[in-house]
């Protein structure tokens, strides 16, 4: 069983990765959205068959770059926390923003 202060761990770790992953797909999800729309846009009411593909494979590309960003960047932080020397207080410090 897990002791008070695992727990809370758990929790601010959690919610740690969950402002990450907010932060970062926000503009992805509006870029892959516009892409729909303008996909749809040239395939049916222009009659660009071809573009309108083409711009339809844009969204999984999008998502998939920012989710590789949202991904180094929790790499990059989880590093900085497990980091040999560092103590605990300034790991947690450093991921809640106060450093």
């Amino acid at each position: 069983m897990a002791s008070k202060p695992q727990i809370a761990e758990r929790e601010v770790t959690e919610q740690a990765a969950e402002e990450v992953g907010e932060e970062a797909m926000g503009p992805a999800f509006v870029a892959s959205a516009a892409s729909v729309g303008l996909s749809l846009y040239y395939y049916f009411m222009r009659g660009e068959r071809q573009l309108g593909t083409f711009i339809g494979l844009w969204p999984p590309t999008i998502l998939a770059f920012a989710s590789y960003f949202n991904q180094r960047k929790m790499l990059n932080q989880l590093q900085s926390v497990t980091q040999p020397g560092t103590t605990l207080k300034n790991a947690f410090d450093s991921m809640m923003g106060n450093r």
